[in-house]
C-alpha cells in the first residue's frame, strides 16, 4: 500500500497550458484525477490524453476533472492540446515540484536501460484533496476504464 494514501494532496503551485497559476486548493470541491505521463506527442503519451478526451463526457458526469501533468514547457501543451483537441487542462512541472512528492518522477527502466524520468501515474483526489487511490507505473491499454470504475466505487462509499 502506498504512504501517499489517505493523504492530502502536497502543496503545489504550477501552470497550466494557458499560463494559469494552479495550486491545491483548484482541486479542492470536487473529484480530481492527476494523471502524471512522460512527454507531450509521444505514442504511448497520445493513446493515454486522447483515451481521457474520449471518456472526458463521462468522467465529468461523475463530478471529476482531469487533469494531466509532465516536464513539458506551456508551448508544448499548447501544440500537443491543438493537435489531440485535448479540452482538459496540462499542467507544467519542469522542476517536478509535484511530481517527486507523488512518486511520479524518479528512476525506471526504458528500452532495457535505467534512466530518470517521469513515471507514469495517475492519482484519484477527493472533493477534500485527499489522495484515495492511486496507479503507480501505469499500463495505457484500458487504464481510462479503471480510473472511472474505482471512481464510481469510491462515490459509492
Amino acid at each position: 500500500m502506498s504512504p501517499l494514501l489517505g493523504l492530502p494532496l502536497p502543496a503545489f503551485t504550477l501552470q497550466d497550458d494557458q499560463g494559469a497559476t494552479v495550486t491545491a486548493q483548484d482541486f479542492m470541491g470536487r473529484w480530481t484525477v492527476l494523471y502524471a505521463y512522460p512527454k507531450d506527442s509521444t505514442s504511448g503519451c497520445t493513446t493515454e490524453a486522447c483515451d481521457f478526451r474520449d471518456n472526458l463526457a463521462r468522467v465529468q458526469s461523475l463530478g471529476a476533472q482531469v487533469y494531466g501533468i509532465s516536464r513539458d514547457t506551456l508551448k508544448s501543451h499548447q501544440t500537443f492540446m491543438a493537435k489531440q483537441s485535448l479540452t482538459f487542462r496540462l499542467l507544467s512541472d519542469p522542476e517536478c515540484a509535484l511530481l517527486k512528492p507523488l512518486g511520479a518522477f524518479g528512476k525506471k527502466s526504458m528500452y532495457g536501460k535505467e534512466v530518470e524520468g517521469i513515471i507514469r501515474s495517475t492519482f484519484l483526489i477527493d472533493p477534500k484533496g485527499v489522495i484515495r487511490h492511486l496507479w503507480p507505473r501505469v499500463s495505457v491499454k484500458g487504464h481510462v476504464a479503471e480510473v472511472i470504475e474505482r471512481l464510481l466505487a469510491l462515490q459509492k462509499n
